[in-house]
Parts: C-alpha cells; structure tokens; sequence
C-alpha cells in the first residue's frame, strides 16, 4: 500500500538549491516514488499538488515536505534521510543564541561580508540583492525569471556604489579561489575570467585546468548581460576589477552569442585596459571555446595538449538521419549547434541560433537540439546539472526515435551538479540504439571524479570528450559517415 506524508515546517528557510538536492537524496532512497522538499511559494505548492497532495496552509517562508512512497518501512527511510540532510546544513552555528539575521543587509551589516549569494525564488531575489548592494556588497544572484528591467536597476545600483553584480541566473563564480553556484574544482593561476555563461565559464575553466593553466577570479555577468537591454553593464565592470587585479595576468572574455553592438563595446573598453583580453564569444563564424583556450595558452607561451577522449570498445551505428543533441548547459548547447550547422545546416532549438530555427513541441524531426536548463524548463524544478531526469527520460525517448541517428549530450561535474551523473546515464547509454557523444566538463579536482565518470559512461557504450567542440565535430561525423 502506499505511504504518504505532507508536513509544513512554519519559518524554516534553506537555501532553494540545498532543498533541491535534499529531494534528489530522498527520491535516491528505495521505494521512494517522489519526494518534494522546498519552500511553499505557489509555485512550489502547485509541484505538491500535481503529487496529489492538497495544498496546505503555508506561506513562502515555510518549507513543506511532501514525499510518496511504496509502504511505510520507505517512507521512514526517507524522513530519517530527510532529518539528517537538513541537520548537515544548520541554519545557526551549533549551540549558538543570537538570532539569525532577517535579511541580506542585516547579514551584511553584522558579518562586513563583502560578497553575498543570493539563491531566492526570482520573484524575491530583487529585493534580496537590492538590500545587499545598499549594505554595501558585491552579489552574485544565482536566482534566474528576474526580470530584465530588474537586473538594469539591480546593475545601475551597483555602479552608483563601486560594486558589481554578478547575474541574475549566475551560476558559476570563482572568487579568490573560492567558488559560488556550480563551480570546478580549480587551480590558482594567472587567467581572469569574465563570463556571460555558466557552463561556458565552466566548460574553459576545465579545459584550462587540463592544461596546466590556473585562474585568479571567474567574475559570471549573467547571460543577458551583453543583450542589448542590459549593455554589458557588469561585463564592462568586471573587466575594470580583473585589470586592477596585479595577480590577472591576461583576462577571457565568455559568452554565449552576444548582441553584435554591445559586444564591439566591450571590444572598444577592453582595448584600453592594461591587462591583455581575449574574446571567447560563441556566433556563427566564431572561434568555438576550446579554439580561444588554445589562443590563450599561446599567449602565456603554455603547451597545448591534446585534451582527452575515451573510445568505448564497441557502439551502435547510426539509424537515423538525424542528429539530436539534449543539454543541460546552454552554452555548450549553442556552442554544439553552431559547430553542427556549419556541415549540417539549421538546427532547431528551444534556444534557436536564428529566429526561423525555433523548435516546436517535442523535438520534431530533422536535426535539434534542446536546453534543458533553460528559464521555461527550469520553473518549479532543479536544475538538470542538480536533477537530471527530465534530460535522461528524453534520452530515453529519442534513443528509440527511428529518425534519430546520433544523441550528443553533457555532463557538467563540479560542486552543486549531481554527485554521480554517470551513474544516473549509464543504463540509458547502454540500452541505447544509436550512439552516443558525451562532451565531459570537469577537473581532476571535482568531487565526482572526472576520470571515473568519463570511464563509467565509456563503458556503458558512449564516447567521451573532454572538449565540448570536438564532441560536436565527431557526432556531425557519425551522421555524415
């Protein structure tokens, strides 16, 4: 029979990406069918509803629990996870009787931080990083569905103050070697990076790393930072930090495609700078990022290596015509889309490179690919680099597509990704009818191991490259052979 349990935890507040992790550990307990651990703002409400739970009285600042079951023994299982999860993350020093600070400024006033990370449903997280600019700290909102108008005013603040704003939909940083949001395990070294990308930042600080090559900062701007709309506004910011940085030997710029205007001015800021700049901005007719990492190295007079592949010893050959790509980083996304449509032609997407390339339902037939990570996909749910279900039921789906000759994928390791994503794949790779590309970012540092992931998914029948443009250019090769 099945067990069921909704509870409402009045004021408990954590952090919205810890409480995502939480409901992945609990739906990872044996017979837990689903489980929902997150703080009750509607949104949230309505995911326990679609549960078949009904709506409880709360209000956005209490956590509800709400997990299913196959019997009870599981669901005990669960709840005692559930106890000590919360338990590792204390809101409080153990034994300690001040009281918590009830906002970002407060927190800033009474610690003199001088970076907070805002990770609060978007619909709050203005407020949270307006209050923590006014106490006087940079912030890095982590937060994405805030509004452009919002992150002008937000980034307009910070100006007036001398700070820098990092975000909305921030997910990566690295700050005096500490990192913030989905970040890699990263040597210091003499690369500063400012990125309007998050696996972007990631997918070159790894390649870096590869070589040899460490970083000071890794300054994320947000990816509608070099939009029109919002000009480059924190860009042009972080470029003026990392040049007054004597440790910042030479600066990458990162970006998923920017607007053509606001990209020749940061062109034009960057070239009065001390500091030397290079330009990994992903377009059509653009050098892909592993190409800018090779200028940078050339530029330190660093070797360049021949970045790791794995070959499995037997896959599957092409069925279908069509190449289909499912990600969980929208750079790496549009980074593989431009690489394919140079020989393949247009791609459709939910992130489409043109206007004319935009998918439909599903992922139609012809050559497309699709950013699970995107805003649309990402509302009431975890990040797929945190919970990668919904990617993985897709992989499933597209593996038996007749039309569907090879699947292009990522996997994205690091802090706050998913502790064992190869583990998650593998069965799906290896039940799969048409092979499988995995473009693998990540360093030898990371918590999940890069070797033993890149082992695991090559044993399980995909080829693995550590260099998301050569994964892109060897499944086009498989659709073309």
């Amino acid at each position: 029979m099945t067990a069921r349990h909704l509870e409402v935890r009045r004021g408990s507040y954590r952090d919205s990406v810890r409480l995502m992790q939480i409901s992945q550990a609990l739906q990872g307990v044996a017979g837990v069918s689903a489980a929902l651990v997150a703080m009750a703002t509607p949104l949230n409400l309505e995911l326990a509803a679609d549960m078949g739970f009904s709506p409880p009285d709360a209000v956005p600042d209490d956590m509800v629990v709400a997990v299913t079951a196959i019997d009870d023994r599981a669901l005990a299982a669960a709840l005692a996870k559930l106890e000590t999860e919360l338990q590792a993350t204390p809101a409080t020093a153990s034994g300690s009787t001040e009281v918590p600070p009830r906002s970002a400024g407060s927190a800033v006033r009474r610690s003199q931080a001088g970076v907070v990370l805002v990770s609060t449903p978007g619909r709050y997280a203005f407020l949270d990083a307006l209050d923590a600019l006014d106490a006087g700290a940079c912030v890095m909102v982590f937060s994405d569905n805030v509004s452009v108008a919002e992150e002008v005013a937000l980034k307009d603040r910070a100006a007036e103050r001398g700070l820098l704003v990092m975000g909305p939909d921030c997910g990566t940083a690295v700050v005096g070697g500490v990192g913030l949001g989905f970040a890699n395990v990263v040597r210091p070294g003499p690369v500063g990076l400012v990125a309007a990308s998050g696996t972007g930042a990631q997918h070159v600080l790894s390649l870096l790393d590869a070589a040899g090559v460490g970083v000071t900062h890794c300054l994320g701007v947000g990816g509608r930072d070099l939009s029109p709309a919002v000009a480059g506004r924190s860009t042009l910011a972080a470029l003026d930090a990392l040049d007054a940085d004597p440790a910042t030997e030479l600066i990458v710029v990162v970006s998923k495609p920017p607007a053509p205007e606001v990209a020749e001015r940061v062109r034009v800021h960057a070239a009065t700078l001390a500091t030397p700049v290079v330009f990994a901005l992903l377009g059509l007719d653009q050098p892909d990022l592993t190409e800018a990492v090779t200028g940078v190295l050339r530029r330190l007079d660093r070797p360049v290596p021949a970045w790791p592949v794995w070959h499995p010893a037997w896959r599957p050959m092409p069925r279908g015509p069509a190449l289909r790509g499912l990600f969980v980083g929208g750079t790496l996304c549009d980074e593989a889309m431009v690489v394919a449509s140079a020989t393949l032609g247009p791609i459709r997407s939910n992130i489409p490179l043109r206007p004319q390339w935009t998918l439909g339902s599903g992922t139609g037939r012809g050559h497309a690919m699709v950013d699970y990570g995107d805003d649309a996909l990402t509302q009431g749910r975890p990040h797929p680099m945190i919970d990668g279900s919904i990617r993985l039921d897709a992989l499933v789906t597209e593996a038996t597509d007749p039309d569907c000759g090879v699947l292009l994928i990522d996997v994205v390791l690091g802090h706050g990704a998913d502790p064992d994503p190869a583990h998650r794949l593998g069965p799906a790779i290896a039940a799969a009818r048409t092979p499988v590309v995995v473009s693998l970012t990540g360093t030898t540092g990371d918590p999940q191991g890069l070797r033993r992931q890149a082992e695991t998914l090559c044993r399980a029948g995909a080829t693995v490259f550590l260099s998301n443009a050569e994964a892109a250019r060897f499944a086009v090769g498989l659709i073309c052979q």
